[in-house]
């Protein structure tokens, strides 16, 4: 083994020492030969993602011996809260919802413990108060597949134009709003920039939350009027007035849980999961079962893909429990199967499912699942499908699709009808049917290509948090 359990079965860590360690591993190999890591960091230099997780070589580094000054998480982010207080009853009145739902709590507790000590140790690198890290908690209970009725994904709950203002993907392949690493960066960057903007952490939470827009609008409003200009005096909408005070409710429980009836979970001061960089394509099947995770496990730590192949030209990374990294190194060099078993097509002209298929060599079912094509809707031209790999290629997905994939559908034309035959026609029986008109044609995307949308990104904030799965009044499972 190469890495040693300490006497508690827990692995800990010096947090500083995290930022100096680096993990690549490399995935490569095809069918028949031998698959085998890399161990020059150097070789993460191309790849701008390869700094956003905390990182290891597994064929090199120890880590049994390495301690953290507290084993306690929420010490830490305790240590780190520096927003003012918000003098307001709606804290008193948030906080007692939330203390008469211990259950909600501590599973929204139980999810945050993959992600947390990451977005806190980028909020602490940022020099940001560390009740933003408790954030997600409001937007989304810490579900990570979490979406709203506004579109909103992940557990920062972003809009498709904010993800894109961000450069977070969002194509077939995969949707970055859900993406642990992505998502956390974006969001920090985008609160940074309207705490410039605002200079007030209260204000800039209001616009994440009803757009920069919208609160600069209401703070003109007030000067106009000689009114104060905080957050408690602006005229706002009911979610954004509850905005901030629920994000002090949960600093209050962390603070002295027991007061409110809450068991907090248990927060090591060390990560929970390291990242690996994908440099061959490779299908989250082998990932799951060379690593010994269940696909709830994988997907918890690596939400944002969605098919069931791993594309190495999108610069990918995988997340890994510890534990999990290292068995997935040991069983990827001695596996000598096919890495991948999906490849990707454009479609050239407009067709049928059934076309399609047949003119790939693949059957209908397999085709219509993996790229969720539903009845009735033809394929568009442009387009990019997922289908299974021939034996003969042993290619990766090219860059261009991997990264610049949709999938468009149109409906199919209904069947053409005879029309009934007029009077003169049935005595003659020599003229022609005439055929009824098809309907107009209507273009309709999957989830897979975001809609565009008319709203300006900061305006878009305003529904942010009004998940489907986690909103107010419903606890997520």
């Amino acid at each position: 083994m190469l890495l040693r359990q300490s006497n508690g079965g827990r692995w800990y860590f010096h947090w500083r020492s995290l930022l100096i360690i680096a993990l690549v591993a490399t995935l490569s190999g095809c069918a028949g030969m031998v698959n085998d890591w890399s161990s020059d960091a150097n070789g993460s230099a191309s790849n701008p993602r390869a700094a956003k997780a905390p990182r290891v070589d597994l064929g090199k580094q120890s880590l049994s011996s390495l301690t953290a000054p507290s084993s306690n998480l929420w010490l830490r982010i305790q240590d780190g809260f520096a927003m003012p207080e918000l003098n307001s009853p709606l804290v008193i009145t948030q906080t007692r919802w939330l203390a008469a739902r211990p259950d909600y709590v501590e599973r929204s507790m139980a999810r945050s413990s993959r992600y947390l000590f990451y977005i806190v140790e980028e909020v602490n690198l940022r020099g940001m108060p560390t009740e933003i890290a408790l954030l997600p908690f409001v937007e989304s209970a810490f579900n990570p597949v979490a979406k709203s009725t506004a579109k909103a994904m992940g557990i920062w709950q972003f809009m498709p134009a904010t993800g894109k203002d961000f450069k977070l993907t969002q194509n077939v392949f995969r949707d970055e709003r859900r993406d642990v690493l992505q998502s956390t960066n974006a969001a920090l960057d985008y609160l940074q920039r309207l705490h410039r903007q605002f200079g007030d952490w209260q204000l800039a939470l209001a616009a994440y939350n009803w757009g920069e827009g919208n609160v600069a609008k209401a703070i003109k409003r007030n000067q106009a009027a000689r009114l104060p200009t905080d957050y408690l005096s602006l005229k706002m909408p009911k979610e954004t007035r509850d905005y901030v005070p629920k994000l002090m409710a949960y600093k209050a429980i962390v603070l002295d849980p027991k007061a409110y009836g809450i068991v907090l979970p248990e927060l090591e001061n060390h990560p929970y999961f390291v990242a690996i960089d994908v440099t061959r394509d490779i299908d989250v099947e082998v990932v799951t079962k060379l690593s010994d995770l269940t696909p709830e496990e994988f997907r918890n730590l690596n939400p944002s893909f969605n098919k069931p192949v791993i594309l190495s030209a999108a610069n990918q990374q995988i997340l890994l429990p510890f534990g999990h990294a290292e068995l997935f190194q040991e069983n990827l060099k001695n596996y000598t199967g096919p890495l991948s078993s999906w490849t990707a097509v454009s479609v050239p002209v407009t067709e049928s499912a059934d076309q399609l298929a047949k003119r790939l060599g693949v059957t209908v079912a397999v085709l219509r699942e993996v790229n969720a094509i539903p009845a009735g809707m033809r394929v568009k031209a442009g387009s990019t499908v997922l289908i299974p790999k021939p034996s003969t290629k042993l290619t990766d997905v090219s860059e261009h699709l991997a990264e610049n994939a949709s999938l468009n559908l149109v409906r199919s034309a209904p069947a053409k009808k005879a029309a009934a035959p007029n009077a003169a026609s049935k005595k003659t029986n020599s003229a022609a049917p005439k055929n009824a008109q098809g309907a107009p044609k209507s273009t309709v995307k999957t989830a897979s290509k975001p809609a565009t949308q008319q709203k300006s990104a900061s305006t878009d904030r305003a529904k942010s948090a009004k998940t489907t799965t986690a909103k107010a009044g419903a606890a997520p499972q």
